[in-house]
């Protein structure tokens, strides 16, 4: 059966125009990837774990940040390893390089017998709605598209 991750995406208004808040993942594997490495916040949903509390829990564990409500629903989507992402919306701001994020830990190099501590999340940055379209998962690319559509700025 497929996975259920939730997330929520966190803007701001500068200069009339929407940023979004997305995320790099930490560790080895995404140390040199950029375009379409990034991602919003979010994270897998427990057994009998509510979706949106899954989404604000996972954002405190990667950000080190309370979110704030109201939270905008988005149609949920589904990414090429058949997860479906149900993701919320919520107006804000913060300093990105203040971010704290939770750690894990992995065999670093493989077969090496030595385990190293990553952060989940290695980076966060705001970006207009054109360059996050392009820095996000493309799977991902549709909750923009469609947060920045009910906000009124078509991609």
């Amino acid at each position: 059966m497929a996975k259920t991750s939730a997330g929520l995406i966190l803007y701001r208004i500068r200069q009339g125009r929407p940023e979004f808040l997305l995320v790099h993942p930490g560790g080895p594997f995404f140390q040199k990837k950029d375009n379409g490495a990034w991602s919003i916040p979010k994270g897998e949903v427990g057994p009998s774990e509510d979706l949106l509390a899954a989404a604000q829990r996972e954002f405190r564990e990667e950000l080190g940040l309370e979110p704030q409500g109201p939270f905008l629903p988005l149609e949920p989507i589904r990414q090429k390893s058949g997860k479906r992402v149900h993701a919320w919306a919520f107006e804000g701001d913060c300093d990105p390089s203040r971010i704290h994020s939770n750690t894990f830990t992995l065999e670093w190099p493989p077969r090496s017998g030595r385990f190293v501590e990553f952060p989940e999340i290695d980076r966060a940055e705001f970006f207009d709605l054109e360059t996050a379209l392009q820095k996000v998962m493309p799977a991902q690319r549709p909750l923009l598209e469609q947060l920045a559509a009910r906000l009124g700025f078509a991609p």
